[in-house]
């Protein structure tokens, strides 16, 4: 992300600051998960996606980044497979260690999906 210019502010960056593995790769123990999902109903699709929302960053519809630890992604995945329908849904997450993250290829701006309130006085 570029550095802020005269025109905007600095605060702006602290607010909505870039992905975390950008910045810096993952830990020794972390990985980053990408995690995508098809759900059948409505009701559970936003159940759903509020669980990966705790987890990473929305950079597609239903498509997250999550750094995790070990112990993070068995949460995160025990509390999908509580939701799903095992008949009609699906979920998957793909692992990608620090080589594979920093051999990621990029095109475009992500355009900040996160909720946030902004006051300004």
């Amino acid at each position: 992300m570029p550095p802020p210019s005269d025109t905007v502010q600095a605060w702006w960056y602290d607010a909505f600051a870039p992905v975390p593995y950008v910045t810096k790769p993952p830990g020794a123990r972390q990985m980053v998960y990408l995690v995508a999902y098809d759900i059948s109903e409505p009701r559970r699709l936003v159940r759903i996606a509020k669980i990966c929302e705790d987890f990473g960053v929305r950079v597609q519809y239903s498509l997250f980044e999550c750094r995790l630890e070990p112990d993070e992604f068995q949460a995160l995945w025990g509390q999908l497979e509580a939701e799903l329908d095992t008949e009609t849904d699906r979920v998957v997450a793909y692992p990608m260690d620090q080589r594979c993250v920093r051999e990621t290829v990029t095109a475009g701006r992500m355009v900040c999906s996160e909720k946030a309130v902004c006051y300004l006085v």
